[in-house]
């Protein structure tokens, strides 16, 4: 649905099959970095203006629904009836995704962007992948248990690095909340993923963005959602809110269609990546050895799940973050996007 608003006036302009492919590469690579700019924007509006974190993912999730609602507005009435068809898994699903983006901004206000980008986009597909390994008692392959063991190492790596001495209790709590972050967008996916199976994914994230606007904004609010205007500020959160949410999976449900493992790979790199490079370079944010080294084995148990995976990752529509789908089962899930 609305997939053919966004990519309408760019097909007709590549009608090869191997033009339409390396398009998508394109459009899904470039979802994954726009998803990588989000943290390091949670950090300049909140020096520039005061606001927390759950202030920033309000207005993010509020700007996103309200560009994505003016969109789709000619497919209102589909867009009434999908609520209808499964209204608790899809409140269920915003107010997971209002969870584990107010999780994620608290990490990257406590304990910097790449730390947050990187755990808690880590942590939920192998969590994924745990859980439906038992769910199907099967035993684990050996990219499983690869995988686990290095996203273990990973976390052991940086949870020292952030206890080291010299090291601020701030930075502690960041992990933490990254570790949050990632567990409950594991669990919104597990639980909501059957439930709507039958909601056009962009469909869904504008639900999602809506209801989780709306959950979240009690706690916004009394976190404090006043700020001094300025242009900067301002054009920083609409950016959030339709480049790096609205846009970004426009971009990725349309690459979807030639989508493949390598493409998948490319994206869930490209967001962490994207992040650290920005902190590092525009926010003079410091990335130790161990922080390097762990961040490295998270990426690596992620890649090795891809793999794994036969090379036919679905997405996961979600904010931290465009997280393919590592249950094997073929469908798309239903969670609400990340980034």
């Amino acid at each position: 649905m609305f997939t053919s608003y966004f990519s309408g006036a760019f097909s007709s302009f590549f009608s090869s099959a191997a033009a339409g492919a390396r398009l998508s590469l394109l459009q899904v690579s470039a979802a994954g970095i726009l998803w990588g700019t989000a943290g390091v924007v949670v950090q300049v509006v909140a020096e520039q203006t005061g606001l927390g974190a759950l202030a920033i993912g309000f207005y993010r999730l509020a700007v996103a629904a309200v560009v994505m609602l003016l969109i789709g507005f000619p497919a209102r009435r589909r867009i009434w009836a999908a609520f209808r068809s499964a209204p608790v898994a899809i409140i269920a699903a915003g107010v997971g995704l209002a969870s584990y983006q107010g999780l994620y901004f608290v990490a990257v206000r406590l304990g910097g962007v790449s730390i947050a980008t990187v755990v808690s986009l880590g942590i939920a597909p192998v969590l994924l992948s745990a859980w439906e390994t038992l769910r199907t008692r099967r035993r684990p392959g050996a990219a499983t248990l690869a995988a686990s063991a290095a996203a273990i190492g990973g976390l052991i790596l940086i949870g020292g690095a952030t206890v080291e001495p010299g090291a601020s209790t701030a930075a502690g709590l960041g992990l933490l909340a990254a570790i949050g972050s990632g567990i409950v967008y594991a669990v919104s996916t597990a639980i909501s993923r059957h439930t709507t199976q039958g909601v056009e994914p962009l469909t869904l994230t504008t639900l999602s963005c809506a209801i989780g606007a709306v959950s979240i904004l009690p706690l916004a609010a009394a976190e404090g959602l006043a700020f001094t205007p300025q242009p900067g500020p301002i054009a920083l959160l609409v950016y959030a809110g339709a480049i790096t949410t609205a846009l970004a999976y426009a971009l990725f449900y349309t690459g979807l269609r030639r989508i493949s493992g390598s493409v998948a790979v490319v994206v869930t790199l490209l967001e962490p990546l994207t992040a650290a490079l920005l902190a590092v370079l525009l926010i003079d944010e410091p990335l130790g050895v161990a922080t390097i080294a762990g961040g490295l084995l998270l990426l690596g148990a992620v890649a090795t799940l891809y793999l794994g995976a036969g090379g036919k990752p679905d997405p996961l529509p979600a904010d931290p973050a465009g997280t393919p789908d590592l249950s094997g089962e073929g469908e798309p899930t239903a969670a609400p996007a990340r980034g």
